[in-house]
Parts: C-alpha cells; structure tokens; sequence
C-alpha cells in the first residue's frame, strides 16, 4: 500500500476488527493521553491525499475476520442525591477498577482520563458519561458476555461509593449547569465552537448517552451498500430503541431527545451525508468530505491545539494558521475521522450511530439488530433492495419526524412500525444463517415492534401513573 513504505517509524499493530485501539504498556501501568501523536508515527514526506484513501481501504478484510465492536456509553449518579457524578467521583472509580480488575490506566496531564484492557477502553465523555469501547469479537455471544463482565466490574467499584449507572439516551433531570466537566483537553476546544456552529452541541456533549455498533467490510463495494443501508435504516433503528423522553425533570416532547440534538448541533459534521446514495460515491468522496468538515484540534508535545474552523486540505499543504509548517500524520487523520458525527461514520470500519442509550438487555440487543442485516449477503441484499428507491427527501424526513413520532411515523402507505417488523424479520433470518444461534438476542427488540410501544412511550407511561408525574424512579428503573 502506497502509505506504508512511506513511514519511517512503523504505526501500532492495525486493527483486526470493529474496536477501537489505544497504545498500552503491560498490565497494572499507565499508558499515554491518546492521541499520542508523535509518539506514533512520523512522517518521511507529506501525506498525500491518495495516503488518506489507502488508510480507509486498509480496513477491507475478508468475511472471515469480520467482528463486531460494541460501544456504549452511560451515566452516573450519586444514589442518595440523583446528582450527576464529578470527576474526583469518577477518578476513584477507574482507580478502582484499574487496581481491583486489572487495566491500564490512561493519563493526561496527570488526570485519569480512562482505562485500557487488551483492545477493549474504558473512556469519559464531557460530562463524565461512562462508555465502554468494546473488543472487536467474532460472536454476540461474545459481545453479551463482554457487557456484562464491564458491568459487573463498574457496579462492583461503584456500589462501594453509593454510586449508579443509569441506561438512557437524555439526563433525564438535570440542567446543563449541574454537569460536571471533564479535565480533557480535546473538550474543552469543543465545548467553546460548539455554540458557535448549532444551539443543542453542547446538550449533545454533556447531557446525552448512545449505544453503538462497528461493523467490518470486505472491498469499496461492500462498505458502499453497508453505509448506504446503514443510514437509510438509521431512523428505524432510533424509533425502535428510542429512549430520552425526560429533560430537567419532565417530558420534553420527544421519543428520541438525544437523536432531535443533532439535527442542530454542527450540520458541517452530522446528518443524513446524501452524497453517499450518489453513484461516485466511494472511499475517495468520503475523504473529499471529510477534508472539508472544519477541524477541531491538532495533537502535538502532549498538548491539544485549537485548530476550530480549519480545513484538514489547509493541514496538508502546513497552512494552519495555529500550527505554521506542521504537516498531518496519519494520526492526525485518524483523530480528525473521530470528530466526524454522521448517523453512520467511515473510519476503517462502519459505526451505527443512531440508538439511545439503554439498559443491558439492549446493549446486546443493538448489535444483533444490525449483525443480522449487514454481515448476512441475503439479507443485505433484500434491505438494499428495500431502500434502493427511497428518495433524500424520504431519508430526511424520517430523520426528522422518528425522534417525536417513533414506530408511529407515516411512511408510504403504512408506518415506521410496518418497514420495522419487516426489517426485524430480515435480521432474524440473517442471524439463523450465521449459525451461531444469537436470535434470542432480538428478543427485545421484537418485544417493542410487536407492541408497537417504544421503550420511550412506555417510560412516559410509568410517569404518567405509577410515578405520579415524578422522572426520579428513572433512576431505579433503568439503573445497571
């Protein structure tokens, strides 16, 4: 590949699968603040945009080493108080965790910033939500066991210090004010553009919670049908696991709160990317793309410089005004496709964005979902040919309209609810021909489009009745 022999110190080991990978130094130590730029890879001559290409390509593999990476993310709260927890909290715990469980800690500017465990990570997000970047693993068998094992491992460190996790996709009682902020540098940069570029980004970094998948590809083809399908189905998949109906204590009008966020938080980095249903779509229009999504940051001697508003094709030629004659690595590349937010995003691997934040039993539920669709050529092919008329103008709308209306949104001549129960059927069957018996992970997932009430309508229902019109029960009800 045309990058490699361009690189005069050789990059970490690639990754094998749908993870995410940070660099570790043995058991029990610490390991760098990531990204460690300069530490990873120099550079003997500039990076071409053909180098950009050729990193993206490097994530085709043959089916056989296809796996499944697993992310979720949630928050913590003190029990006796329903506070949001502050970093010195959350401190201890990945202490904890890291003594008691046996991971490497990682560290910026002498702060714990989160954990690493083989090629699984423990990291915060802005308002110190907890998320787990899972292994890249051959079964949801795997992924399930994966789950549970991190949470029993949080519960167990967190218990001892009165504090809880909870499932959901909003805080569902907290105003932005009450949310501590994280000691990590890249956040800060985004905390300041952020209201700069949409009125929710930073409801969307401290307030909100996802569940996520990373899914493999085997050629350009490949990945063009898997992204195209992804973000086609992307809204059916939020009305199914809608899952923020609370906002500072009562209903906010949605099912999907965190889903609406985006919709106005930086549209240069989000949305529904048309561009990819064009025929010229490939690896290469998605650098073009991302080249032009405005910069965030550039990672240099340890430090974040704020390179908000940048072009990444200004990088490449050492015209950043904030980093004069700095040139990109392919770090600095890998970072910038971290700060793209599409309900489907390349790196080198596909991540499904589109579900809240949920309870455990979706946590596995997710993943199955999109498993029995995309790694399945029958049931790929019959979900391409479902949606291969669907029109932008469709796409958008169902976007837009899924996050207040869910499985109840007009589509056609039915609802979202009928393309579901369609959809869930075609992922079933591509489960069963996979062989390895992972159906009953769906179970939950049939639970809500059989009933046609997402988990959403049904928290809004225990407000309504049993809770008298309180959101605290929440806190107990989707509690790990």
């Amino acid at each position: 590949m045309a990058v490699a022999s361009r690189l005069a110190v050789a990059r970490v080991a690639p990754d094998v699968g749908a993870g995410r990978r940070r660099r570790g130094r043995g058991r029990g130590g610490a390991v760098a603040a990531s990204p460690p730029t300069e530490e990873a890879v120099q550079m003997t001559e500039p990076l071409t945009k053909e180098d950009l290409v050729a990193y993206l390509v490097s994530g085709c593999k043959p089916k056989e080493n296809w796996r499944i990476g697993t992310e979720h993310e949630k928050f913590g709260f003190e029990v006796d108080t329903l506070r949001p927890i502050k970093y010195d909290q959350i401190r201890d715990i990945l202490n904890g965790l890291a003594e008691r469980f046996d991971w490497d800690k990682i560290v910026e500017e002498n702060n714990v910033i989160g954990l690493k465990q083989g090629k699984q990570s423990i990291s915060l997000e802005p308002g110190g939500q907890f998320e787990l970047s899972g292994a890249p693993l051959e079964t949801l068998h795997q992924t399930c066991a994966e789950v549970n094992s991190h949470l029993y491992q949080v519960k167990a460190v967190g218990e001892e210090m009165g504090i809880g996790f909870l499932g959901i996709g909003f805080q569902p009682k907290w105003a932005l004010s009450d949310i501590p902020i994280m000691p990590k540098g890249r956040y800060e940069i985004m905390r300041n553009y952020m209201p700069k570029v949409g009125s929710l980004g930073l409801d969307m970094m401290f307030r909100t919670c996802t569940v996520q998948v990373n899914l493999d590809f085997s050629s350009e083809q490949d990945m063009i049908s898997k992204f195209r399908t992804g973000l086609a189905l992307q809204p059916i998949a939020t009305a199914i696991f809608a899952n923020s109906p609370f906002k500072e204590g009562k209903p906010n009008g949605y099912l999907s709160l965190r889903s609406h966020i985006w919709t106005d938080t930086d549209n240069n980095r989000s949305g529904m990317l048309p561009f990819v249903f064009d025929d010229s779509f490939g690896f290469e229009r998605y650098v073009d793309y991302a080249l032009d999504v405005p910069m965030y940051f550039v990672y240099r001697n340890k430090k974040y410089i704020d390179c908000t508003g940048m072009s990444f094709r200004d990088f490449m030629v050492g015209k950043l005004p904030q980093a004069p004659g700095e040139l990109p690595t392919l770090n600095d590349w890998e970072n910038h496709l971290t700060t793209i937010f599409p309900e489907v995003r390349l790196k080198r691997y596909l991540e499904m964005r589109g579900a809240d934040g949920g309870p455990w039993r979706r946590l596995c539920a997710l993943p199955a979902f999109w498993v029995g669709l995309l790694y399945d050529e029958e049931s790929l092919q019959s979900i391409s040919d479902m949606t291969s008329d669907w029109t932008n103008e469709e796409r958008e709308m169902l976007r837009r309209k899924v996050p207040v209306t869910g499985l109840k949104t007009p589509f056609r001549d039915g609802y979202v609810r009928d393309l579901a129960e369609e959809i869930l059927q075609l992922s079933k069957n591509g489960l069963e021909r996979r062989g390895y018996k992972e159906v009953g992970f769906l179970r939950e997932v049939d639970a809500v489009i059989s009933s046609g009430v997402t988990p959403a309508e049904r928290l809004l229902n225990l407000y309504e009745s049993k809770w008298q019109r309180s959101v605290d029960p929440v806190f107990q009800e989707l509690l790990y």
